[in-house]
């Protein structure tokens, strides 16, 4: 059955190529900043439902759709993308030395059966002290806009300032890989 990546997240992208997943991309067009909500896990998981409710009447033959939502939790705040240069360098000087959260929920719907699945997964990453010269290269890079948090831990910059990651790396970047499978194989 088709396989639908409802996210423009390049990153999402790259683990589902080295899944080795055969996939479409469907973007949704949602305003995440107008849905609030102070529960991180319900905020990411409403957030996924909604991008599915919006791609759900545009998918036309029997597909296995996936979209998913991610945020970066750091001393109870929640944080997206960076709006702007002042806003991630205080993100990426507040990691130094601490660790941020990361949840991501994911759902998994078959459109031919109407059969969803979903589910939530969290993991941390620790930081060593990140010297304001580098956090200044990492405000200029644009990439970092794209990024829950502002950063990406495949950034070869950022990966000599990341002490640990407790789960999984991929759960980190955006799509925890077990519990994608586990979804999918629930609706197929």
């Amino acid at each position: 059955m088709k396989i639908i990546l409802g996210s423009a997240s390049t990153t999402r992208k790259q683990i589902m190529d080295e899944l080795g997943y055969e996939y479409e991309v469907m973007s949704p067009d949602v305003d995440e900043k107008a849905i609030p909500g102070e529960d991180p896990k319900k905020l990411t998981m409403t957030l996924a439902r909604v991008k599915a409710a919006a791609l759900l009447p545009q998918i036309k033959e029997p597909a296995v759709l996936i979209t998913a939502d991610q945020v970066v939790i750091y001393d109870g705040e929640i944080r997206g993308k960076p709006v702007g240069q002042d806003e991630a360098r205080r993100f990426l000087k507040s990691y130094s030395n601490n660790h941020t959260g990361h949840i991501n929920s994911i759902v998994v719907t078959n459109t031919q059966t109407g059969k969803t699945a979903e589910d939530s997964d969290y993991s941390e990453v620790y930081f060593t002290t990140i010297p304001d010269d580098i956090i200044e290269n990492f405000v200029k890079n644009p990439k970092i806009y794209e990024r829950a948090g502002g950063f990406s831990v495949r950034d070869p910059l950022m990966q000599k300032y990341i002490l640990n990651i407790k789960g999984s790396r991929e759960s980190v970047m955006g799509l925890p890989v077990e519990l994608l499978k586990s979804l999918i194989s629930q609706v197929s």
